[in-house]
């Protein structure tokens, strides 16, 4: 694993040796932020965005957009096998002034309306059996994803996820098991 464009480009990740942890591959990862910059869909700069990525791992999709130039990231993640590794990756990098951690579990301890900031993207990345329509009702409660802001899902591609009626959906991609979903609140 590794980071693909950027600043950082080129730099290894460290990742977990344990099964349970399902990173984002490079591909997929690759395909998101080529959507980010070239959508017509919705207008988004990923320069200057202050970014929540939960369920973050060992933080692939995050520091991959700080090295390609956004403002901040809050990682939350509470898998300790992985949290670990998050911290490591946030070092290794030197991206400790951009980043904030949370450990947190997402679907019973976070409270989004705690969270001081808004955000231009929230990056969902659960377990494929993780149900997420409640976390994205408590995006939705919270207000904390900006206006013109964008929620992308990675969720398994057999995975049928029922949303609010409030998340509209602009685009959707396959990529063998994965399935990529952007969304914006209307």
């Amino acid at each position: 694993m590794r980071i693909i464009s950027g600043q950082l480009k080129g730099r290894k990740l460290f990742h977990p040796k344990d099964k349970k942890t399902r990173p984002l591959k490079d591909l997929v990862k690759e395909s998101i932020f080529n959507i980010i910059h070239h959508s017509k869909k919705f207008n988004l700069k990923l320069e200057s965005s202050n970014i929540l990525d939960l369920f973050s791992g060992v933080g692939s999709f995050g520091i991959e957009a700080l090295s390609r130039g956004a403002s901040s990231v809050t990682f939350v993640e509470n898998y300790s096998n992985v949290y670990e590794i998050l911290i490591k990756n946030i070092k290794l990098n030197k991206l400790e002034n951009k980043s904030v951690i949370i450990n947190k579990n997402i679907l019973n301890e976070l409270n989004f309306k705690k969270i001081k900031q808004s955000f231009e993207i929230i990056f969902l990345d659960p377990p494929y059996k993780e149900e997420i329509s409640s976390v994205i009702s408590k995006i939705y409660e919270s207000k904390i994803l900006k206006k013109d802001g964008v929620l992308i899902m990675h969720r398994h591609s057999n995975q049928n996820d029922f949303f609010l009626k409030e998340l509209k959906i602009i685009e959707e991609k396959k990529y063998g098991l994965s399935k990529i979903i952007f969304g914006i609140f209307i």
